[in-house]
């Protein structure tokens, strides 16, 4: 069975052997994020924990994403930002959160923020205590099924008065598509070949 440690260690090593994409300022056009890549392990295996957001929230209404937020006046980095934002979203206190590393920066369409994105361990089972205006439930899905070479695939989604295709993750019903998408495909890319999943 996988330990904990061995999850972090092989991590570590592939997210610290290269350096992050940066998206350089762009002017008041978009509003610096970041966000928070949970992984934990369950019964053996990894796993990443998502969260699906309510429809009250002013973005990304009723979508499959990882907890995080804008960059707030008092944090003091964006690994702050991401470590405060999921302990609001879902309870996970900062001092539960190891980071491993980061991945490139992201940009969202029409929302328009660069998210910085980085990849955390925490704990599980866990006290998550899900903040009901933001997130309406937590969502777990095993790392090996992104690793499938059949995803993402094409889907037909309808967002905001406009359909279009657009790649996605689909599990068990979850529709993954979007920003979040495309940062686990950038993550999978990277550990791919590399991470022992065993």
């Amino acid at each position: 069975m996988l330990t904990l440690d061995q999850l972090k260690e092989d991590l570590k090593t592939i997210l610290a052997n290269r350096k992050p994409e940066r998206i350089k300022g762009t002017g008041t056009d978009y509003t610096q994020a970041a966000v928070l890549l949970p992984l934990f392990i369950r019964d053996g295996q990894y796993w990443i924990l998502f969260t699906r957001r309510t429809n009250t929230v002013e973005y990304h209404k009723g979508e499959v994403s990882f907890p995080g937020g804008v960059v707030d006046e008092h944090d003091d980095s964006l690994e702050t930002t991401a470590k405060r934002e999921t302990f609001e979203e879902i309870g996970v206190r900062e001092e539960d959160i190891e980071i491993v590393g980061q991945l490139d920066d992201m940009t969202t369409v029409k929302s328009r923020f660069i998210v910085r994105p980085f990849v955390g361990v925490v704990p599980f089972p866990y006290a998550f205590t899900i903040n009901k205006r933001e997130v309406e439930g937590l969502i777990e899905v095993p790392l090996k099924f992104f690793l499938d070479p059949c995803q993402p695939q094409s889907f037909s989604i309808n967002y905001e008065g406009d359909t279009f295709e657009t790649p996605a993750f689909i599990y068990e019903g979850v529709v993954i598509w979007g920003a979040t998408q495309r940062i686990i495909e950038d993550f999978i890319n990277l550990i791919r070949s590399k991470i022992r999943l065993h």
